[in-house]
């Protein structure tokens, strides 16, 4: 049976501190539903409202197309242990990025070394438990560098004029801000 909270509680912050990897959920009215995996320490709950992640980039800008163009965001993490539980976030989405005002003192709570495109905050508006009984068990879950390597092996430059090319606008066509 579902449990439903109005934030983030201290028992529901350990949780997520243990788990290897999240998934985000987001949406506009129309088009596609992204739904993507996320792992890599970038996680973090910065009060019972609020929580956020490092967003690394890639070949694409989804979850900021649609928090620009709607702001619903759910974010959910899940036990891969015997302790089985899924745990679920559901509120809206802000996008901070390196030249914004607030980036700096929120990026000193995330890893120094995980190289970010920006920062994706959650204002928290509920927050669901449920038992997880259908997820496998998996041990031995390891973190990929590749991405890491390769925003590293690119340099600043080429990342931004790779963003420039591929992270303007959804696939579905709409705005990710990443110039606002």
């Amino acid at each position: 049976m579902a449990d439903f909270f109005d934030h983030i509680t201290d028992k529901h912050a350990e949780f997520i501190a243990q788990q290897p990897m999240f998934f985000t959920a987001s949406a506009c009215a129309t088009g596609r539903i992204n739904l993507s995996p996320k792992g890599n320490d970038s996680f973090r709950v910065l009060s019972p409202t609020l929580c956020g992640f490092l967003d690394m980039g890639g070949s694409g800008n989804e979850t900021a197309a649609h928090i620009k163009n709607d702001g619903r965001l759910t974010i959910m993490f899940n036990s891969f242990t015997r302790n089985a539980l899924i745990y679920r976030l559901y509120g809206k989405g802000r996008v901070v990025r390196p030249h914004h005002e607030d980036y700096p003192a929120l990026r000193e709570k995330f890893p120094a070394e995980i190289k970010d495109r920006q920062i994706i905050l959650l204002d928290v508006e509920s927050t669901q438990t449920s038992c997880g009984y259908g997820v496998p068990l998996a041990d031995g879950i390891q973190h990929r560098d590749t991405l890491q390597k390769w925003v590293e092996s690119k340099g600043e430059e080429k990342i931004l004029e790779y963003q420039q090319k591929n992270n303007l606008v959804s696939i579905d066509g709409f705005e990710t801000g990443l110039n606002d």
